[in-house]
């Protein structure tokens, strides 16, 4: 029994002895004057550091490009898991969660809390650009993705994670801050990390005077007592979810349209879900927009126009026209709702069609672009470069013959329908695979039934007007992509024609 007593008690105090320290307190030139997180601290942050920290998928999901991505601070959790079999909760900033406390639950540690003596600083934050300063340099090849980026929880975890790797401190692979830099960042730390107060953060979430009025006018067109004005405001909305909207006024301020549990004219309460057109577990849901005051950054910039050409042609597409059946509201089933070929029956084809040419680069942007920061599991498809172009109106027979549409609405559903959990059956039969095939050959034959020579250049979609993009270029840049306007580049491998069902899916 000795024996295994002591044994115990040597293996504990081993353990006790390898265990790494945290690191030392990092002394702070303490500053004179209070620090404004808005004037001074962001726009350092937004220079150095938002470019890496602005995403889904930023390191340790540390997002820097707003006071709130600050306070919510770092996590261990993986953002994606490619292994894992079971859908997973979402993380995204100012809709998951609203508060500090809620994000604590969700196993987010703060990066800027210090619990060192006055003059001193440990945050991990100021542990991490202190260690810069002290290591400047990078080491080894130039690679996308760092071996390791253990997110820590604490000192202790950190001081482990850079004896391993001394070069890793922040910004990472970059030059260190200069002194005055990491002196304002110190300061500001010391004084409590504070961000905007009471006045300012208001200011920051509040319109101006010529985007008000705009908001006022278009949540009264989405929010009409109208089934045509409800439904048509439903499919708008369900395209328009990752826009950065902008009202055509001289404010240079975006807004994100949003569910609501609240009317307008009081206080947003967000519908949070994990799509559009999921089920809002509400009596009745308002179309709202939110002031984006976050820093602005081309992987999530999509910007699309709201304004009074805008509102007329809306008008023009889905609320003069007869629709297909008498306007009415639809539900959210799950299979209903991720069908939009289902869910819109109502709405003419064309006029749907049409909405998304009249916004194609913006269409294909939101599946191209997107809110992550390393995206090849997704581009792992491009081949560097090709061609997009889409079918005119006038030839798409899904367009001209609303029955065949309506013929085919059960084999153009889509596996999201099952919702986000994959289900082992299901992924073996693979019966979404064989509905596409049978679409696919009752499309040909249905083009070849009326267009039996075959169809000419007439075919392809010439655009309406000089604002319109009736021709793409996709370039992959490794784990990101952009959209361009125009025939770009050599002639690629891969060239697209797409008509509605395929744009609209």
């Amino acid at each position: 029994m000795r024996c295994i007593v002591s044994a115990i008690l040597f293996f504990a105090v081993a353990f006790v002895g390898c265990a790494t320290r945290p690191l030392p307190p990092v002394a702070v030139k303490i500053p004179t004057r209070p620090i404004n997180y808005l004037a001074e601290v962001k726009p350092l942050l937004e220079k150095r550091c938002t470019v890496c920290h602005s995403c889904y998928n930023s390191p340790c999901q540390l997002k820097l490009d707003s006071f709130e991505g600050v306070d919510r601070g770092a996590t261990k959790r993986a953002i994606y898991n490619a292994s894992r079999l079971r859908s997973m909760e979402p993380t995204r900033l100012f809709t998951d969660a609203q508060t500090t406390e809620e994000w604590r639950k969700k196993e987010f540690v703060s990066v800027t809390a210090s619990t060192a003596p006055e003059g001193f600083n440990n945050s991990l934050m100021i542990q991490l650009l202190a260690h810069k300063i002290k290591n400047p340099k990078s080491l080894g090849g130039y690679k996308p993705d760092a071996d390791d980026l253990t997110c820590s929880a604490n000192g202790s975890e950190l001081a482990e994670y850079l004896e391993k790797h001394p070069n890793n401190g922040m910004p990472y692979g970059f030059p260190p801050l200069k002194q005055d830099e990491f002196d304002l960042v110190a300061g500001w730390l010391y004084q409590g990390a504070k961000g905007p107060d009471p006045a300012a953060q208001k200011k920051l979430e509040t319109p101006q005077t010529a985007d008000a009025a705009a908001v006022v006018k278009w949540e009264d067109f989405f929010n009409r007592n109208d089934p045509k004005y409800a439904m048509t405001a439903r499919y708008i909305y369900e395209h328009l979810f990752l826009a950065h909207i902008k009202f055509g006024t001289a404010t240079n301020e975006f807004y994100e349209l949003v569910r609501s549990k609240t009317p307008p004219g009081e206080p947003l309460e967000l519908v949070a879900t994990v799509r559009p057109y999921d089920d809002p577990d509400a009596p009745q849901v308002y179309y709202r927009f939110r002031k984006v005051y976050s820093t602005i950054v081309q992987k999530t910039h999509m910007v699309y126009e709201l304004d009074d050409a805008r509102m007329r042609r809306y008008e023009e597409l889905f609320i003069k026209p007869e629709w297909l059946q008498k306007p009415h509201l639809t539900g959210y089933d799950p299979k209903l709702s991720a069908n939009p070929f289902k869910t819109f029956e109502q709405i003419p084809p064309r006029s749907r069609y049409q909405f998304l040419l009249d916004s194609s680069e913006y269409v294909i942007m939101t599946f191209i672009h997107g809110p992550v920061c390393k995206g090849q599991i997704a581009l792992n498809v491009i081949d560097d470069q090709f061609w997009v172009m889409f079918m005119n109106p006038d030839y798409d027979l899904a367009v001209k013959y609303p029955g065949f549409l309506k013929l085919q609405s059960d084999r153009l559903a889509m596996p999201i329908e099952r919702g986000s959990d994959l289900r082992l059956v299901s992924a073996v039969t693979d019966e979404h695979k064989k509905l596409a095939v049978e679409y696919y050959n009752a499309r040909q034959d249905y083009y070849q039934a009326l267009n039996y020579g075959g169809l000419g250049y007439d075919a392809i979609w010439k655009g309406n007007s000089a604002a319109d993009a009736p021709f793409l270029t996709i370039y992959r840049h490794f784990d990101s992509a952009s959209v361009h306007k125009g025939a770009l580049g050599s002639l690629p491998k891969t060239l697209w024609v797409i008509d509605y069902p395929l744009l609209e899916r």
